[in-house]
């Protein structure tokens, strides 16, 4: 039965509509009978505005709900109190954010990590509804069900809902929480209301920061005795921004991965070990740099959200909603790098270094003498736009005074893709050759520094030209189809019953295209550029208070040149077309059709002077999963330059496979009031998280770029199962002030089914690895045996340049393929995702939030601990499973909101987590992600009865940098320097 909330004072009013934004899906019938919490909420009117509005519905909100539920509840329409939605999520206790210079993340949070599980298993809903997701990779196809936060504009949320224990009526795929996303509903406000906002944001990250726009409006209103209401809501924001790297970007090189023929360092003792200080024992393992590359990244990110709500109620028993919403984000990224790559010949007496203690040991310093090598200034261009389209129905009817009735369908859609004809994400490798010369890299503070020695005058416009090329095209599209029909039934005034039964059809597309031209070693000459496409500029500025970055010895010159013009001049010189290709050759489809039936009992009793409540329920989950697969078969490989072996394709075909599973999963909570103000409760339940779609996959792929030592790449398998986890919560919650409160919770989830990535060494397709063959042999033994991979390429050449697998291009470059019958078939190490690891995750939340009175003075405080019983061991260099995201993580709110002035300073910080065990060269290596801390500000004041409000903000105020390393501090993955983002506008509320 609907509420009318026009009786309700604004605390009350603010809940109900908060509620009602998902009262048509069966999610809302069990946070309380709605009667009986309306009537719990007929408070004494007290008038609160912005912060301590907020901050006591959301208290209530958590205090009436069953299980364990936070919640943010905006400050007023118009005004979350974070402008992306993972930034204010992250406020919540257990929730965590992915934040750094992820596609399009730009320093903002994009993903949520709840208690310790990352953002595939957290289901997030948009008013109830499942919706899709869709994101992009740079190289490869994206594999994620994670929903990204970055489409969604904070100012038409009304409330976010965290769910951390499931019920049985909340749609499968939440094992660390469920997030509800609320948007705004006409009947429930049930008055005219209207915002507009507009601010101007300054991100001091971008090379040339300038005030850029965000405008909003949102419309609400009722009609014909308020039986029809309409909302509207538009969003447009712009934004500038840079992100500066410092990163060892193809990782680090474990010592069993080195080729001791021609990389590795001397024993100690032993030749040329003179040139190193400590070096390690033959028990310690230890670890060589790939690369050190410094990467400078500019873009714009455009943003644009829309909603349009009709309600109408011709009777008090039957409500009707028709929605549609659209979200479009646009990112236009451009970069250019400046970068060295090593070839960690430790024995060739041309490098030296100095070494850590073991038993894990890294370089404080590396070496390496720099004669013919050549210097990268790399450039890179990135396009892409994702567009989500949801267009739902919804009817509900009270058919007698116990027994009601809903109907929910929606039919939305996700599709990424690219937004430039250079591809999602194109790269041009810049190259200037040195006739002499050394880099040395210092890794002994957070920044590692590189100096370079060249002869002068070298590094210079004239010496550049252009080398390999790579443009992109990634793809994907997600669909959900779902329709769910249930019903309540009040048995009496302390007892009902909710069911339901859901179907759902989820269909995702995920595709990449690749069109490369390996010419690392360059190709063409200087001559086709003219000298002022190369701009110079300095790389101490893009660093500025990372600690080392004022080091003198830093190499303090770097080519800056515009992508579009440096792919036309090669164009023109080269004929090669610079341009994405929509021919995909790695393309997957999934769909997963799942019917779904609830059933859930409600109890309200009391103990002696104490009163419970008591919900038991099950859920049965029948999905059956049907993938295809276009998989690249690869024909031969060829030998381009130095360790550089790439894979020739034939025509690409699909492979089909398919797989089922279904559940019963059962769900229990208890609460009791101990007191008025004192509440325990205790849950229990099971809850399933899909694969990611690369591991059900239909298909094997290999990847294209193949080292001496082995390849890589990976195959699919439909036939996994979910990822299963038993639940367990017990918390405590006082309740002792209006708005202020005090909560200690517990949790245990016992996970199986963990995909276990496995590393199989296979050699599929039989392909002949030139690099391992006869004539290899011949020409290094008639090259002095010291694996000069340039003079044995050059012999080859020479010596079976008749060969129809030996070529020279016209710029000379040489070419190599695989001789079959001779030369012995390539090694790759295959990841086959396999059902095969359990872990147990524990940990505890402690949460104070204090409103002093009538003060305006006020503070949230808490704290996260997580733990699992299986960590990562940084001495093994075999593949590991691991649970990643697994950090504590706390936050501080100072609060002061009175007189019509509103001022937050929040203190957000997470510990170092491990985020990866496979890092940038395919190597099982671990990726951590160290501890970060960042404090936000905002200053507004509202103007009387006005409803205008003036507003600034700052975000990262102390200007703090992200880094990862691998399995010591010292061995950097990224340095990321972000910035601080400031705004300043105004609001109108009416």
């Amino acid at each position: 039965m609907r509420t009318d909330t026009s009786k309700l004072n604004p605390i009350a009013k603010s809940i109900a509509a908060a509620l009602g934004a998902s009262a048509f899906t069966p999610l809302m019938a069990q946070v309380a009978d709605e009667e009986e919490m309306v009537d719990e909420m007929m408070m004494e009117e007290v008038v609160v505005t912005s912060i301590r509005r907020s901050l006591t519905e959301s208290a209530q909100l958590k205090r009436e709900s069953e299980g364990v539920v936070d919640a943010i509840i905006a400050e007023d329409i118009g005004k979350f109190p974070d402008t992306n939605l993972a930034e204010a999520l992250q406020r919540i206790t257990g929730v965590s954010i992915d934040r750094g210079s992820s596609r399009g993340a730009e320093g903002e949070g994009q993903r949520i990590t709840v208690r310790g599980i990352g953002a595939d298993y957290n289901l997030v809903l948009l008013n109830g509804r499942q919706m899709p997701t869709s994101s992009l990779q740079a190289t490869t196809v994206n594999n994620s069900r994670a929903f990204d936060f970055a489409n969604l504009a904070a100012e038409a949320v009304t409330a976010v809902e965290v769910f951390k224990t499931s019920m049985s009526t909340i749609p499968t795929g939440g094992i660390g929480a469920t997030v509800n996303i609320q948007t705004a509903r006409p009947l429930d406000m049930n008055l005219e209301t209207l915002s507009l906002g507009a601010k101007g944001v300054w991100d001091d990250s971008a090379a040339d920061p300038s005030l850029t726009p965000e405008l909003s409006g949102i419309w609400s209103d009722v009609f014909a005795d308020g039986k029809f209401g309409v909302a509207l809501s538009a969003i447009y924001q712009e934004r500038e921004y840079g992100y500066n790297q410092a990163a060892t970007t193809s990782g680090w090189i474990p010592k069993p991965y080195l080729d001791p023929g021609w990389q590795a360092l001397p024993a100690p003792g032993g030749p040329a070990s003179e040139n190193y200080q400590n070096l390690p024992s033959e028990t310690d393992l230890y670890s060589l740099p790939q690369n050190l590359t410094y990467i400078s990244t500019q873009g714009k990110r455009e943003r644009l959200n829309g909603q349009l709500v009709l309600q109408y109620a011709p009777t008090d028993t039957l409500d009707f909603t028709l929605d549609y919403t659209y979200s479009e984000l646009t990112i236009q990224e451009r970069r250019n790098d400046l970068g060295v790559w090593f070839i960690q010949c430790g024995t060739c007496g041309g490098s030296t270094g100095s070494f850590t203690d073991g038993p894990v040991v890294t370089p404080l310093t590396w070496s390496e003498d720099w004669a013919g090598r050549d210097v990268g200034s790399g450039g890179g261009r990135d396009g892409f736009k994702t567009e989500l389209d949801s267009l739902g129905f919804n009817a509900r009817w009270a058919a007698t005074e116990t027994l009601g009735f809903h109907f929910d369908v929606h039919s939305s859609s996700s599709e990424s893709g690219k937004d430039s004809p250079y591809g999602s994400s194109a790269v041009i490798g810049g190259v200037l050759f040195t006739s002499g010369g050394r880099a040395t890299v210092d890794y002994s503070r957070d920044f590692p520094v590189l100096t370079m020695e060249l002869p002068p005058g070298e590094y210079a416009p004239a010496n550049m030209l252009t080398g390999g090329a790579s443009f992109r095209n990634s793809y994907n599209k997600s669909e959900v189809n779902q329709m769910d029909l249930g019903g309540d039934w009040d048995m009496n005034d302390r007892m009902s019953l909710d069911f339901g039964v859901t179907t759902t059809e989820v269909k995702n597309r995920s595709a990449f295209s690749n069109v490369q031209y390996d010419n690392w070693g360059g190709i063409g000459s200087p001559a086709d550029y003219p000298d002022e496409v190369w701009q110079m500029a300095n790389v101490r500025s893009l660093f500025s208070g990372l600690p080392g970055a004022n080091d003198p010895n830093l190499w303090n010159q770097r080519f800056v040149w515009d992508f579009a013009e440096v792919a036309n001049y090669r164009e023109i010189a080269t004929g090669q077309s610079m341009a994405a290709s929509d021919d995909f050759t790695d393309d997957l489809r999934t769909t997963e059709d799942t019917f779904s039936a609830y059933l859930q009992y409600n109890w309200n009793f009391d103990i002696g002077s104490m009163n419970a409540n008591l919900r038991a329920g099950v859920r049965y989950e029948d999905t059956e999963v049907d993938s295809s697969a276009l998989v690249p078969i690869p024909q031969y490989i060829t030998w381009v330059a130095g360790n550089e072996y790439n894979l020739t394709y034939g025509e690409p075909d699909f492979t089909q496979l398919k797989g089922d599973y279904d559940y019963w999963l059962p769900s229990f909570d208890f609460s009791l009031s101990v007191t008025d103000n004192i509440i325990l409760r205790a849950s229990y339940s099971q809850t399933i998280g899909r694969p990611n779609w690369q591991a059900i996959q239909g298909g094997q792929t290999l990847n294209s770029l193949v080292r001496k030592n082995f390849g890589t790449g990976n195959r699919g398998n439909p036939s996994l199962l979910p990822l299963e986890s038993d639940n367990y919560d017990l918390s405590f919650e006082w309740y002792y002030g209006e708005g202020s409160y005090f909560s200690a919770a517990y949790f245990y989830k016992d996970t199986a089914n963990y995909i276990g990535v496995s590393t199989v060494a296979e050699t599929p397709f039989n392909l002949p690895h030139p690099g391992n063959g006869l004539w290899y042999d011949e020409c290094n033994a008639a090259t002095g045996g010291a694996d000069n991979q340039d003079l044995i390429r050059q012999c080859i050449a020479d010596t079976y340049g008749d060969s129809e697998f030996v070529s020279v291009t016209p710029d000379g470059q040489i070419l190599i393929q695989g001789v079959p019958g001779q030369d012995p078939a390539a090694l790759f190490n295959i990841g086959v995702p396999s059902n095969q690891e359990d872990a147990t995750i524990d940990g505890f939340e402690i949460a104070w939030q204090h409103i002093l009175g009538e003060s305006g003075f006020g503070f949230i405080l808490n704290y996260t601990g997580v733990d699992s019983d299986i960590g990562y061991d940084n001495f093994e260099t075999n593949d590991q499973f691991a649970v990643l995201g697994l950090s504590d993580s706390a936050n501080a709110i100072l609060f002061y909101d009175k007189y019509g002035w509103n001022i937050r300073l929040a203190y957000n910080w997470r510990d170092e987590f491990l985020s990866g065990t496979v890092d940038g060269n395919g190597i099982p290596n671990p990726v951590y992600t160290q501890e970060y801390g960042q404090l936000d500000g905002l200053v507004s004041y509202t103007f009387g009865d006005s409803g205008l409000t003036l507003f600034a903000e700052a975000f990262n105020l102390t200007d703090e940098y992200a880094r990862t390393v691998s399995r010591r501090a010292e061995q950097v993955e990224y340095i990321t320097a972000l910035g601080p983002r400031y705004g300043i506008g105004v609001r109108w509320v009416y």
